[in-house]
């Protein structure tokens, strides 16, 4: 194992690292909101659009995200929309995951009883409260769970980018084995993070569901 060679790739790295959490803190945050926006829309938007959400979520669900990645990156210039590097890989990532994420909080929010609806209609409440203070506090728990698997999914899948020049950790990784010429150094240091990265956001999450449900294991059964 050469140590030295670890050593001289670190800092480019770290700056790899970094461009990787930038960029996958951005594209999680924009795949929420997407996929909250085509969740209600899923739910409560009328026939000829949720029929449009729903052969968007099929077409894209049916691509590899490297196709996307290509579409995005060699197609929308021929028409004139011609997008940098960084760009592409947010907006890759969030046309991506935005309809997993979809499905996951329609899901969650579908399966919650008639009856809590009823209840919030029966005591005046709007239906932005009855979501805001009825069915998420009941439903974050069951959602948390696959919304992480599904955020560590997008930092391992940001890897890809790499091939359209976006200057994340594979780049990084990359140039430090052109630099070094020590590529089992270097990709076992780039797995060893990844690992640790993806354990401490599963690791959190876990945390924060246990600390989420703790009132239901004080119920008396």
């Amino acid at each position: 194992m050469d140590w030295q060679a670890i050593l001289t790739a670190l800092p480019s790295l770290g700056e790899g690292m970094a461009a990787t959490l930038r960029l996958c803190v951005v594209a999680a945050l924009c795949s929420l909101l997407w996929g909250g926006i085509m969740a209600a829309g899923l739910m409560r938007a009328p026939g000829i659009w949720r029929r449009l959400l729903r052969g968007y979520s099929a077409l894209t669900l049916a691509l590899p995200l490297l196709v996307v990645i290509y579409l995005l990156y060699f197609v929308l210039p021929e028409y004139g929309v011609t997008l940098s590097s960084p760009q592409v890989g947010v907006l890759a990532l969030t046309l991506y995951y935005a309809p997993y994420i979809a499905q996951v909080i329609r899901s969650a929010i579908e399966a919650l009883p008639r009856g809590q609806w009823e209840a919030g209609r029966v005591l005046g409440l709007s239906r932005i409260e009855q979501l805001r203070d009825v069915a998420l506090p009941q439903t974050l728990p069951q959602m948390l769970s696959p919304l992480v698997g599904l955020l560590i999914g997008l930092i391992k899948d940001s890897a890809l980018l790499s091939i359209v020049s976006v200057r994340e950790f594979m780049y990084a990784a990359r140039e430090a084995i052109s630099a070094t010429y020590a590529p089992l150094e270097i990709y076992l240091t780039v797995a060893l993070c990844y690992w640790v990265l993806n354990s401490l956001l599963d690791w959190l999450a876990r945390r924060i569901e246990f600390r989420m449900t703790r009132y239901r294991r004080t119920l008396p059964h």
